[in-house]
């Protein structure tokens, strides 16, 4: 590639292509220089260091996996709104796989609070974890919950570790199934 035209917004972009081919770790700014075919430090008139450039990364994904998981949950709720915003999410992660790891890194607060991705994904998951009546603090604890749970399942996908004959599809169909009874019969503890 040319040195002319390089923006922030391409340089993320060039990021997330990478981070899907090769893996997050591959994400580097020696690596991002060579695909535009430029000195390293050329890249840092754009972007403060790899850091900065990673929490970019990971909106950017944040941003595209809301726009996912928001087209697929709309105007449902209850057990059809969990399974169409799990699906959603399953399905970004392992189309994805790069940026899917960069909205999994530890990201402090203050870096994204301001960030329209950042709320749009409380947004998301706390309107449909409404859906079955819970408030806070329950409504963080849920949501740590199906986080943790999406993500240990699409991580073990990912990694090859479901080498059962039984279809993985399956196996996740029935996940959200139990996912779904745990939050029908939560208990609101309210504000413990």
């Amino acid at each position: 590639m040319v040195r002319a035209g390089i923006t922030v917004d391409r340089l993320v972009q060039a990021a997330a292509e990478l981070a899907d081919e090769a893996g997050l770790d591959k994400v580097t700014v020696s690596a991002l220089a060579r695909r535009f075919g430029v000195k390293d430090a050329s890249l840092y008139s754009h972007i403060k260091n790899l850091r900065d450039l990673r929490v970019r990364l990971a909106l950017l994904a944040s941003g595209e996996m809301n726009e996912a998981i928001g087209a697929a949950v709309a105007g449902r709720s209850g057990r059809d709104a969990l399974v169409a915003f799990a699906d959603a999410y399953r399905d970004y992660a392992l189309a994805h796989p790069g940026r899917y790891a960069a909205t999994q890194q530890r990201i402090e607060l203050d870096e994204v609070a301001d960030t329209a991705a950042f709320r749009r994904s409380v947004e998301l998951t706390y309107g449909m974890l409404r859906g079955y009546g819970l408030v806070e603090p329950d409504l963080t604890d849920a949501g740590r919950l199906l986080r943790s749970t999406f993500h240990g399942y699409i991580h073990i996908e990912l990694s090859g570790g479901f080498a059962h004959t039984r279809p993985v599809a399956a196996s996740w169909a029935r996940s959200l199934d139990a996912l779904h009874h745990t939050l029908t019969n939560w208990t609101n503890r309210g504000n413990e």
